[in-house]
């Protein structure tokens, strides 16, 4: 009886494994053949060669909304999709991950660069 229960799982957890390829190979396709090969985070291109690091992100996070029209993805790096997962997870916890507008650099690294370097002449 458990080996029956067990097949049954495995045999619904594989449909659902091909279904989410297949269904995740329909939208990469397309949103390949619509947005140019370009990380829209970090502007790094990609070739035939790298295109697996090309990855497809779902803006509102809903992997079944896909529109045919593409509205929904945009093209990111492994790392600024993993990084934008990132960003969602820490809001969804509630802590902050916006730098706040308008803040300023207060300090100036170079400020007192002449006096450092005295009056020296080559």
């Amino acid at each position: 009886m458990k080996t029956k229960d067990t097949s049954k799982l495995d045999r619904i957890v594989a449909d659902a494994r091909r279904n989410a390829d297949a269904r995740s190979e329909g939208y990469r396709e397309r949103a390949l053949k619509i947005y140019p090969w370009i990380c829209g985070r970090c502007a790094r291109t990609f070739t035939v060669a790298n295109l697996r690091e090309l990855t497809v992100h779902h803006r509102d996070h809903n992997h079944d909304n896909n529109p045919p029209d593409g509205s929904n993805w945009e093209l990111l790096c492994l790392y600024c999709h993993d990084n934008e997962h990132q960003r969602q997870a820490e809001a969804q916890a509630g802590r902050s991950v916006q730098t706040p507008q308008g803040e300023v650099a207060t300090h100036s690294p170079f400020a007192n660069l002449k006096a450092m370097l005295g009056d020296k002449k080559p």
